[in-house]
């Protein structure tokens, strides 16, 4: 699961490299050829891969208590980066103070389209959802999980229902609860995940070119959102692969997931950071017909990847340990 962390992260940041920059307007005015088709799918997955972390966090958190100090924890990465980017940004100039700003000390405001306020939200759920899923049969169980997808996939996908991260995220965790409370047909067959996740892959694929060929938008519009068909069912079949993967003990690939979500809040810590790092910093757009294109989009993810992991790893180490030793000494002198 960890290595998963860190294979999903990648994804979202190459999702990132192309709906955030010139090269989505590009790839879609360029019609199919080598570089738009090699875009089209290098950028694919983000959505897939919101899903898989929502997945992965309800997989472990369906058994287990949610305390304070663990919220405290989440909420006090989500803020810390939050005011950092903010502060440096207003000190070169390419941002300005607002008051307003200073609601943002709040846990969460608006939910909507935001993946970070939504997941704050949904991590204080969890202790209710729960105590429903302790006190739900198995065959109530799956109704509702299937009733979730009738509303929020069938239904939302043809634009009837208004879809938002908060109530996916419910979704999404009575389906991982599911597969670790019941299991799935084939649960422990990693191959049998693993050839179902490259025929998912494929089909995506398929799905965005033949919406491309029909000149219908968007050409993701089977992954285009978290809730739409592919992205769910890619998402949960990754999930049950990368659990079935066979892996020893690494330190290193511990120690690199445990930035994932670090990586996530930098890179993507509102619209100033998204233009700065994709149109200004990085400028996608103007190398989208270099000679090496690919190496380049590559190349970007990795570092921006590497980056950002080595910054939150000096949070962690620096700041978040030493705060929680302290937090937890006097949490244990209270009890």
């Amino acid at each position: 699961m960890e290595l998963f962390r860190i294979v999903v992260m990648l994804l979202i940041v190459a999702h990132h490299y192309v709906v955030n920059s010139e090269v989505s307007v590009l790839m879609n005015s360029d019609g199919l050829n080598w570089h738009s088709a090699f875009f089209f799918i290098f950028g694919a997955w983000g959505k897939t891969g919101i899903n898989c972390f929502v997945l992965i966090t309800g997989y472990f958190m369906c058994t287990s208590k949610i305390t304070w100090q663990k919220f405290l924890k989440l909420y006090l990465e989500i803020k810390f980066y939050y005011f950092l980017i903010l502060g440096i940004f207003i000190y070169f100039g390419l941002s300005s103070f607002r008051f307003k700003v200073l609601i943002s000390i709040l846990p969460f405001t608006k939910i909507g389209d935001s993946f970070t306020n939504a997941f704050m939200a949904f991590y204080l759920f969890i202790p209710f959802l729960n105590i429903l899923v302790g006190n739900m049969t198995r065959k109530k169980h799956l109704c509702l999980v299937l009733l979730l997808l009738w509303v929020y996939t069938i239904l939302g996908m043809a634009g009837m229902v208004t879809y938002n991260y908060l109530s996916w995220f419910v979704t999404l965790f009575f389906i991982a609860s599911y597969i670790r409370l019941y299991g799935l047909p084939y649960q422990d067959n990693a191959r049998f995940w693993g050839w179902t996740t490259l025929f998912m892959f494929l089909l995506s694929i398929v799905s965005i070119f033949a919406v491309t060929l029909i000149g219908k938008s968007p050409s993701y519009y089977f992954v285009s959102d978290s809730n739409h068909l592919f992205a769910l069912l890619l998402s949960i079949s990754s999930f049950m692969m990368f659990k079935n993967i066979k892996v020893r003990y690494n330190k290193w690939i511990n120690m690199i997931a445990a930035t994932t979500f670090g990586v996530f809040l930098i890179h993507t810590r509102g619209d100033v950071m998204r233009h700065w790092l994709w149109y200004d910093f990085i400028d996608c757009g103007s190398h989208y017909n270099d000679e090496y294109y690919w190496a380049y989009a590559i190349g970007c993810v990795v570092a921006i990847f590497v980056v950002c992991s080595m910054i939150d790893m000096l949070r962690i180490n620096l700041l978040e340990k030493r705060l929680f030793k302290v937090i937890d000494r006097y949490s244990k002198n209270n009890n």
